[in-house]
């Protein structure tokens, strides 16, 4: 599955899951540009995956709440790559509280980054793949967005509505031959993951019938297969890498 003469933006792209995905895809012969919030930890990324693939990585900053620094990016993607392929919304954050006790700040903040980040992301990206009449979008979402989650009802909700962005979006660009996919990780050991007593996560593996974690492998090569000319007639799925935790 080549992604030679692809080119991706990969949002969240400076470690965990997308750090993984930003690496594999360029392994498999793809151009990538890694956004992050912070410009050291872009740059240190970007660096590192390009001197190990020899492929061209480009660090940029974003804020994928902002439609505008949404647009610079992939406009600067353009600038440097032609075109783009791929785009990897993969930018997350939490701020877990029972419902109770959150307040409307920690609801805004989870969901501009994930749902409206994507929104974004994916409303910049969609014209120039449109105009090349080739793209493929792939959203991070997670068991979350399926199941539900105590203590996570602003993420449970930003990846469940990832889902059904990621759907009506599908169906909107399919003549363009443009392929719109979620991917929902189960639990993977991930900046959002570390802060989780061991206690807990013991206890996680009661549910997952492969009875441990995954890997942010595992998500990165479901991620490159969806990108690959291989899934072309892939749109509109969810595909959980969950170790069978969501199943029904």
């Amino acid at each position: 599955m080549s992604l030679e003469g692809k080119s991706a933006i990969v949002t969240g792209g400076t470690r965990g899951i997308g750090r993984a995905i930003a690496e594999l895809l360029a392994q498999r012969g793809a151009n990538v540009m890694i956004a992050a919030r912070s410009n050291e930890q872009a740059h240190t990324a970007a660096d590192e995956i390009a001197s190990a693939t020899g492929q061209r990585v480009i660090p940029i900053v974003v804020d994928v709440s902002s439609f505008e620094s949404a647009k610079l990016m992939v406009d600067a993607a353009i600038k440097e790559f032609g075109r783009v392929d791929i785009l990897i919304n993969n930018a997350g954050v939490t701020r877990d509280t029972l419902i109770m006790r959150m307040e409307e700040a920690d609801w805004d903040f989870v969901m501009d980054i994930n749902l409206k980040g994507t929104f974004n992301c994916s409303k910049a990206v969609v014209r120039q793949m449109v105009k090349q009449r080739f793209g493929r979008i792939i959203n991070i979402s997670s068991v979350a967005g399926l199941m539900g989650n105590a203590g996570q009802t602003n993420y449970s909700a930003s990846k469940a509505g990832i889902i059904g962005f990621s759907k009506a979006l599908a169906r909107e660009v399919a003549s363009r031959q443009i392929t719109v996919n979620v991917i929902a990780p189960g639990f993977v050991p991930t900046a959002l993951t570390n802060d989780l007593s061991d206690e807990l996560k013991n206890e996680s593996l009661k549910f997952i019938p492969l009875a441990r974690w995954g890997t942010p492998a595992e998500v990165a090569f479901a991620a490159a297969f969806l990108a690959s000319d291989e899934a072309g007639y892939i749109t509109g799925q969810v595909l959980s890498v969950d170790g069978g935790m969501s199943m029904m």
